[in-house]
């Protein structure tokens, strides 16, 4: 029954979810990491780049970021350098038109997105690595945990596991709860950079990233029905939601694997902490501290410049 106790205790003067997300993305560098870019050329026309930091064993983790993120997020930084630290190698996958280049191709990027993760994943195996983890935040880690559950039985025997962290594992649920008033600020955020994402390709798709009338969409729900769902072939929101949530295959999971969602992370709903699934679950894990924000839980004690979910994904897929 792998719901796991946690030992996570948050710094006393970051005890509030909203503290904890935000704190790392205002505050926190980690300049230690020295990246090598890879392209990788892809069957239908487009790119993903790829950015390794090697040279310190024969164990990889691959790495996925979060909604509008990047490798360069202090996120995805900190977990490299955690890995490195122990003699891991660390890829961090950037999705399509997150690596600071617009992608070639209409489609983008998205939840369900897993065909993506398994080229870069088969990438890094072919460089003769001997046990390879795979890390998700946020919208990465329910690719993850969807990935992990699409390739059931037929994983390939140098994936030891995964980590997921801080994922909206029930999509329309997670939605909602971003839809709220208190989440405003965040919601905006993500918007701005969406709608940059749609100008950057305007010129090349006219007919289908128009943006009039996008300061009129307030929620996901709103973005997904115009864009994410007809570029990418589901009906509208709803449909892209359930195809794609990560609850959906957490039972097909065989490798070793912990989500670990804090309870009291602003973008999550109830439905995003999956116990009956783990309760009953061989292999699947569910971590929940009571503090932790979303892509929070900042370091304390002895090393306070590692964070909790970078020391527990070392701890997990080094047991795997």
């Amino acid at each position: 029954m792998p719901i796991v106790s946690s030992s996570y205790r948050a710094p006393w003067w970051l005890k509030n979810g909203h503290a904890q997300t935000v704190f790392p993305v205002v505050c926190r560098r980690v300049p230690e990491v020295r990246y090598v870019r890879r392209r990788l050329e892809l069957a239908d026309g487009d790119f993903l780049d790829v950015d390794g930091s090697h040279g310190f064993g024969n164990r990889a983790v691959l790495i996925a970021h979060g909604l509008e993120g990047s490798s360069d997020g202090s996120y995805v930084r900190g977990m490299v350098r955690a890995f490195n630290r122990r003699g891991w190698d660390a890829l961090a996958m950037n999705f399509r038109g997150c690596s600071g280049e617009p992608n070639r191709l209409l489609r983008s990027y998205h939840s369900g997105a897993t065909d993506d993760l398994l080229h870069v994943l088969r990438m890094t195996i072919s460089q003769g690595y001997k046990s390879v983890g795979l890390i998700g935040f946020s919208l990465g880690g329910n690719m993850v945990l969807k990935l992990l559950g699409e390739l059931e039985a037929q994983a390939p025997a140098e994936l030891i596991g995964g980590v997921a962290i801080s994922v909206p594992c029930d999509l329309k649920a997670a939605c909602e709860a971003m839809a709220r008033p208190i989440n405003s600020i965040y919601m905006k955020r993500f918007l701005v950079s969406l709608r940059e994402k749609v100008r950057s390709k305007q010129a090349r798709f006219p007919v289908e990233l128009k943006d009039d009338g996008y300061e009129r969409l307030k929620t996901f729900r709103h973005f997904d029905d115009r864009y994410t769902a007809p570029i990418h072939g589901f009906c509208d929101a709803e449909d892209y939601w359930a195809r794609c949530s990560a609850n959906a295959f957490l039972t097909a999971i065989r490798r070793p694997t912990l989500l670990l969602n804090a309870l009291d992370d602003p973008f999550l709903a109830p439905s995003c902490f999956p116990s009956s699934a783990a309760s009953s679950h061989p292999t699947f894990h569910l971590e929940t501290p009571q503090r932790g924000g979303h892509v929070g839980f900042v370091g304390n004690g002895l090393r306070a410049d590692e964070y909790y979910s970078e020391r527990r994904a070392l701890e997990f897929l080094g047991a795997a």
